[in-house]
Formats: C-alpha cells, structure tokens, sequence
C-alpha cells in the first residue's frame, strides 16, 4: 500500500508538473523572444543566441535607420499607454470593490423587496457581450458624455461591468460571517456603518482580496473598449502593443518585449494576495 502510495503521489507531482510546464510554455517563449535580436525573429529554431535587450529600449524610444545610420527621433507612446493601464485599472478596481461590498452587504443583511429578481438582473449584466453594447457606448461617449478617449470614460465602464461580478462575489463571502458580531457591536453602542467598517470588513479581507485580484485582471487585459473608445491620450497598453510597426514591418520583438512587460504588475499583485486568494476562493465551501 505504502509503494501504491508513493506511486499515486509522484505521478501526480509529474502530471503537475507537465500542466504548469504547458501553461508556461507560451511566456517563456514570448521572454525568449523578446531578448532575441531582430536578425533572427524568423528563425523560431534558433536557441542560442546572444540576449539583447534593444527590443526593450525601443518601447521608451523611436529609432530610425539602420545600423550606422541608426538616430533616436523621438519618445515612444508605450510608457504612457503603459501607465494609463495603471490607474484606469487602480481606480477601477477600488471603485467596483468598493461599491460591490456595499451593495453585497446590503443585499445580505437587509430585507430588499424583489431581492432575487435584482440579483439575477445584476447577475445577468455580465452575460451580455461586450461588442454588443459597443456602438451604443461610443456614441454616448462622443455625442453625449464627452469621454472619448479620457481615462474617466474608461475608468467608469470598467467600474460598472466589474461590479456586478464584485457584488455575487462579496455577497457569497457576507453571507458566511456571522450577524451576531455585528449585533454584539451595536449592543455596544456602534452604528450599523461602524459594526461594517469595525467588524464584517476585517472578516471579509479574504473575500475583498479576492474580488480585487479578478477585476483587476479583468480590466487590465480588457482589450475591444480600450480599442474603441480611445484614440491617444487615453489608450490602454493592450491595443497599444499590437500596432508596434517599424521601418522594417511588424517588430515582433518590440511587441514580445511590451507583452512581457504588461504580464509583470497583474502577476504580481496576484502573488502579493495569493495567500488571501486562496483563502478568498475556498471560503464558505464547508457550510456549517
């Protein structure tokens, strides 16, 4: 039994292994391209060869010519498209949290007339397509609104199709805390706002850390509203990367370089909270 055992386990460690090694797979080579030099992106066969990290430079600076006759005409737009990434994300992902717990507490503690139907018509916001709506969405924005290409526009629609999703997750994970602590709070004389702030939102970190990290991953990599609803000033880095297009035609590695750099700050706030995620995602499976 002891040998079955042991089998069991490193066939599992193996079959682990061999999944991450798949899922992998695909950063690894867009790592490998983007320190490979330009003479050799056709050549996918081609293993050793010396890193260079131009492809890196070229997303902070435009270069024309060759060679020799290579100059820097300019400043590339990656950095800025890069950091409007940053905040439209940020901002997004606190607004939906914020107002998802909100209404999540809401809908667990009080008696809402209709809760059901509200729930399911929240719910069923996220089965609608986004290029459904898009047309609709860009002629408010131009003609109506005024956010065309402005981080408010994207910021806000961010928000709202993040939050449905914020409210059914948080309102899972209120649910499974006690309301005895917060009577036991208001026994001593704190406001229901207070007993939320003081008590249900230490207890729910977990589910907060979770919602977080999956709208966060959300807006960063939305691509279709970030392409249609901006021009310059408020594009976003996912339809930004794919048009790096040089004198020589497309730069692949320019475009591998600036892939590898976007993947970084959503892989790292999801290491940051994984001991809350994992926690966030198991929370409530045992009901007591």
């Amino acid at each position: 039994m002891e040998g079955w055992s042991l089998l069991k386990h490193r066939l599992a460690v193996a079959l682990i292994i061999a999944i991450s090694l798949v899922y992998l797979l695909p950063i690894v080579w867009i790592g490998v391209t983007s320190i490979k030099p330009r003479e050799l992106m056709t050549k996918p066969d081609v293993i050793a060869f010396k890193p260079t990290l131009e492809h890196y430079e070229r997303l902070w600076i435009v270069k024309a010519g060759r060679g020799e006759t290579e100059r820097v005409v300019g400043r590339s737009d990656y950095p800025r498209h890069f950091s409007n990434s940053l905040i439209i994300t940020a901002l997004s992902t606190l607004l939906a949290v914020t107002l998802g717990t909100l209404a999540a507490y809401a809908f667990s503690r009080f008696k809402v007339k209709g809760k059901t139907d509200l729930m399911f018509f929240i719910l069923s916001t996220r089965m609608l397509p986004p290029v459904a709506v898009a047309i609709p969405i860009y002629l408010m924005y131009t003609k109506f609104l005024g956010w065309y290409d402005t981080r408010i526009g994207l910021i806000v629609l961010y928000t709202v199709f993040n939050l449905s999703f914020a409210v059914w997750l948080m309102k899972g994970f209120i649910d499974e805390i006690p309301k005895d602590y917060e009577e036991a709070a208001m026994v001593d004389r704190l406001s229901r706002f207070k007993a939320f702030i003081k008590v249900v939102l230490p207890q729910s970190v977990t589910g907060l850390a979770a919602t977080a990290v999956f709208c966060a991953i959300s807006a960063w990599n939305e691509f279709a509203f970030a392409l249609f609803l901006t021009q310059d000033k408020a594009r976003t880095a996912p339809p930004s990367i794919p048009s790096a297009i040089g004198t020589a035609g497309i730069e692949w590695g320019q475009i591998a370089a600036g892939t590898f750099l976007f993947l970084l700050p959503v892989a790292l706030f999801t290491f940051i909270m994984r001991n809350h995620l994992l926690r966030g995602i198991t929370f409530g499976a045992i009901k007591r």
